[in-house]
């Protein structure tokens, strides 16, 4: 059982109101780069954009969902270089952040 084991990384992001769309997008390319091609230890990514009309979002426009192994996996993902350029690269932008970690359970 312990092989079936995922732990979730989950990225919440509320970017300042003043961020143009364009460095929206451009900040959502790099995460994706970042995950699915600089960083091997991710072993899945997605994304997406809120459409939930719960009206619970508390201004959280977007969601980041990484898949790792094991702890490890994980913790080299948070320290690569290429993770933390990114973070300095979104911090002018982003107005919060919230971030969990999770074992997944099926």
């Amino acid at each position: 059982m312990a092989e079936n084991k995922q732990l979730r990384h989950v990225v919440l992001l509320k970017f300042k109101e003043d961020t143009p769309p364009a460095d929206i997008t451009r900040l959502e390319d790099e995460f994706r780069s970042l995950a699915k091609v600089k960083v091997s230890a991710v072993k899945q990514y997605e994304w997406g954009t809120n459409v939930s009309k719960e009206n619970l979002d508390r201004g959280y426009t977007h969601c980041f969902l990484l898949t790792f192994a094991n702890e490890q996996d994980r913790d080299t993902y948070l320290h690569h270089a290429d993770h933390m350029a990114f973070v300095e690269l979104l911090k002018p932008h982003m107005s919060e952040a919230t971030v969990i970690d999770y074992w997944a359970h099926h």
